[in-house]
């Protein structure tokens, strides 16, 4: 046994027809669970992670983020470019310097509920 692993296998064969019919109603749009995971992908990637975990603090700009984060500012600006393509980020501009901030409380709300699960044991 690891872990308890070979606990997991179901040997039952009957379907639990209104479990699943039940669950089979709540399901969402297959576009709308398409789009879940594409957001998903999105926190996929520790820079990105590092940029939303900043912009979580304080609103920045490019400069701030590529001096913090020790990354060109290319290189931050491509990843911002799909963080607002994602709508988890988005930016206002002051004459000429343009700041990103989270686009919503919702993408701080993922965020906090993500390192709570991380934190736990």
């Amino acid at each position: 046994m690891v872990d308890g692993l070979d606990r997991i296998r179901c040997d039952c064969s009957v379907i639990h027809g209104d479990t699943v019919n039940q669950v089979k109603a709540m399901m969402p749009e297959e576009e709308k669970l398409y789009d879940l995971a594409e957001l998903f992908k999105v926190f996929g990637d520790s820079t990105r992670i590092k940029i939303l975990w900043a912009l979580s603090e304080s609103e920045m700009c490019v400069c701030d983020l590529a001096f913090l984060l020790n990354m060109t500012q290319s290189a931050i600006s491509h990843q911002l470019r799909l963080l607002k393509q994602s709508r988890l980020v988005k930016n206002r501009k002051e004459g000429k310097v343009v700041f990103y901030a989270l686009d919503d409380i919702h993408v701080k709300q993922i965020f906090g509920q993500g390192m709570i699960h991380v934190q736990e044991k």
